[in-house]
């Protein structure tokens, strides 16, 4: 890697082969150089999980000049934990990206996202982090749409940085053209009918892990859930500081436990 070019750490929850990151690297490849450590196969949903009583595998899938990809036998989370410690001796990356991910990753689906395990996992390294996500889940689906906005986002992180402990989620509405980008909150949501029971062939029963997604505050326009239902690429701001503070403050004010 040329010393004096940034680099950007890249993984995601789909694995090292997917179109998505595939997308991803050939949108930002001139700005960076880039290392890519993610899945060897599709990781979706593990959040910030990491792999404590399994053992790890790196395994060098391309190597050019400015592009190093490897895969991982662990989670997303695994992927950036190794990266650091073995490609990362000497310098830090300048910016981790998580991404881009098939399918939606705004309101609580953030909780659960491998995407976002990656974004958070960098944060909490504080390295200026990004998730990028598109509202299609299909192994096909088209990044191109998504270029010029990923392209200006990274630029403008990799020159301004981000406050430490924050990182941003972005999603794109699945459409060839969008209707501006919004600074959202986070919606408040719900999964519902999440386990469906089913006979297995071998006997008995098993579940499959499924759900439908309420937006419970849909006429909020000021959330990620109206934005992209609108056209919009939605930009929340994100932070690993998981107080709630007005609580703390309640429970100062009015608490009498000692």
């Amino acid at each position: 890697m040329k010393e004096k070019r940034p680099v950007i750490l890249l993984s995601n929850d789909d694995g090292y082969m997917a179109k998505g990151i595939g997308c991803l690297i050939d949108m930002v490849k001139d700005l960076a150089d880039l290392v890519v450590c993610a899945p060897d196969a599709g990781r979706s949903g593990y959040s910030c999980a990491f792999s404590a009583t399994a053992p790890l595998w790196l395994k060098l899938r391309h190597d050019e000049p400015g592009l190093k990809v490897w895969s991982c036998n662990g989670t997303p989370v695994d992927c950036v934990k190794l990266a650091l410690d073995q490609f990362f001796t000497d310098r830090r990356p300048d910016m981790v990206i998580g991404g881009i991910n098939h399918g939606d990753n705004a309101s609580v689906n953030a909780h659960y996202s491998g995407t976002m395990g990656v974004t958070l996992e960098g944060c909490m390294k504080y390295i200026p982090s990004v998730a990028f996500s598109l509202c299609d889940p299909s192994p096909d689906a088209d990044f191109e749409p998504l270029r010029r906005i990923v392209r200006e986002i990274t630029a403008l992180v990799l020159k301004e940085g981000l406050p430490k402990g924050s990182c941003l989620n972005v999603n794109f509405p699945k459409q060839k053209t969008f209707s501006g980008v919004r600074v959202c909150r986070m919606a408040k949501g719900t999964w519902d009918n999440e386990c469906v029971e089913m006979p297995h062939p071998h006997g008995g029963s098993c579940f499959w892990m499924t759900g439908s997604y309420t937006n419970d505050e849909p006429e909020a326009e000021d959330t990620d859930n109206w934005a992209l239902s609108h056209g919009y690429v939605a930009i929340t701001p994100t932070t690993i500081d998981m107080t709630s503070y007005e609580l703390k403050e309640k429970l100062e004010r009015d608490c009498n436990i000692r």
